[in-house]
């Protein structure tokens, strides 16, 4: 069996009200972009920050050039390891993809 960080995401719609025409398109990573390492908040402690990582803080392992040096590395985290780059939160720039992620943050705060 492949590791989790090598399978490919599940294209099934969560909700039975998405359509083909509303599922999020894939693509790839847009490379400098580091909005996903800045935006979201993660609860669990990793590798350099022992109290997680809060919403809106950047990552510590986010390097110059906005590229996760923990990418593909076993202590990388496993929120960041699920989270997988759909258009319908990366937007076309990366200042649209930090604007969507930090809506999606606060619109699912406990």
């Amino acid at each position: 069996m492949r590791p989790e960080s090598d399978r490919a995401p599940d294209p099934t719609p969560i909700a039975s009200s998405v359509t083909a025409d509303t599922v999020p398109t894939m693509f790839d990573c847009r490379v400098g972009c580091g909005a996903c390492c800045i935006a979201p908040s993660i609860t669990t402690p990793f590798r350099g920050m022992p109290h997680g990582k809060r919403a809106g803080e950047r990552c510590v392992h986010l390097d110059a050039t906005n590229r996760c040096a923990l990418f593909g590395h076993p202590d990388r985290p496993s929120f960041c390891v699920g989270l997988q780059p759909h258009r319908s939160m990366c937007g076309d720039t990366d200042a649209e993809a930090l604007a969507i992620l930090t809506q999606l943050e606060r619109a699912t705060r406990p």
